[in-house]
C-alpha cells in the first residue's frame, strides 16, 4: 500500500507527488476536470484545495472527492497493478502466503 508524503499543486490541473518509497512525478487531472463527480475540479480555485488525506493514502478535495494513492503511484511510475500487488496474480488473495 503506497503513501503520498508530499504534494505540490501545479498549473493546468496537475500535481506533483512524492511517495514514501521515493517515487515522484506529476499527475494530470485535466481529463477528469468538469466530468461527472469530478466536475468541481474544473474550478482552478477548488482544484488548489487538494490535500493529503488518510495519512497519505489518498489525494483528496472537499466533498469526499479523492483518488487512491496506489492508483496515483501506478500513474507516476508507469508500473502495472500486477507489479504493485504481485500476490494477486493467478487468483491468489492479496495476503496469501505460498
Amino acid at each position: 500500500m503506497k503513501r503520498i508524503v508530499a504534494l505540490e499543486i501545479l498549473q493546468n490541473h496537475r500535481v506533483r507527488l512524492r511517495f514514501a518509497d521515493g517515487a515522484a512525478g506529476e499527475v494530470d487531472f485535466s481529463r477528469h476536470a468538469g466530468k461527472g463527480v469530478f466536475a468541481p475540479l474544473a474550478d482552478e480555485a477548488f482544484f488548489r484545495r487538494a490535500a493529503l488525506g488518510d495519512q497519505g493514502r489518498t489525494l483528496t478535495w472537499p466533498g469526499e472527492l479523492d483518488f487512491c494513492a496506489d492508483a496515483l503511484w501506478l500513474q507516476v511510475t508507469g508500473k502495472t497493478a500486477q507489479e504493485l500487488f504481485p500476490d494477486r496474480r493467478e487468483g491468489r488473495g492479496a495476503y496469501a502466503h505460498a
